[in-house]
């Protein structure tokens, strides 16, 4: 074993004040608590030279979002335990790293967030590549990340976003372009 990849997720939208404990837990328990399991259950048998482990994580790791308080916690979590587990099995040679998408098409999470077409159109205006990435641009990263060319890349979290951590990219500007 040489890869190993932890795509734990969980979500549902929720205010704070209508979460209950067990949800904001239920979250925690698969996206932070299932990303530790995998790695440190394949520990044994990836603790070589070369070996690449790679955490699924999400922008609400870095970026507040209203009604995401418990992706948002378990997510920061999942980047904290990349750059722990960077620091602790990279003298064994293991290389451990994130991947953060951003909106990506076909997905059951935008099927559920962006339910017409007006609302695709919102999301992708102000998303600075203008649409959504695609799974297989994910899938091209985790390849990067297990590649020679990343030999030297641990406890990186690689955004695959299309820039849209980098906040609303509608702006006054576009009215002056010719």
């Amino acid at each position: 074993m040489d890869i190993v990849v932890s795509g734990a997720a969980g979500n549902f939208l929720a205010p704070v004040a209508g979460l209950s404990a067990n949800g904001f837990r239920t979250v925690v328990d698969i996206d932070l608590n299932g990303t530790f399991n995998v790695f440190r259950g394949c520990y044994d048998l990836i603790r070589k030279p070369g070996a690449s482990l790679i955490a699924i994580s999400a922008g609400q790791a870095v970026n507040p979002i209203v009604l995401q308080a418990h992706a948002c916690a378990a997510k920061a979590g999942v980047n904290q335990l990349v750059r722990v587990l960077a620091m602790e099995w990279g003298p064994e040679g293991v290389r451990v790293n994130g991947i953060s998408p951003g909106p990506i098409a076909g997905t059951e999470g935008m099927a559920r967030l962006a339910t017409s077409d007006a609302a695709t159109k919102s999301r992708t205006d102000r998303i600075p590549l203008r649409r959504y990435g695609e799974i297989g641009e994910v899938a091209e990263s985790a390849v990067f990340l297990c590649s020679s060319s990343a030999h030297y890349v641990t406890g990186t979290i690689l955004d695959c976003d299309g820039g849209s951590q980098l906040g609303d990219a509608r702006d006054m500007a576009e009215q002056f372009r010719a």
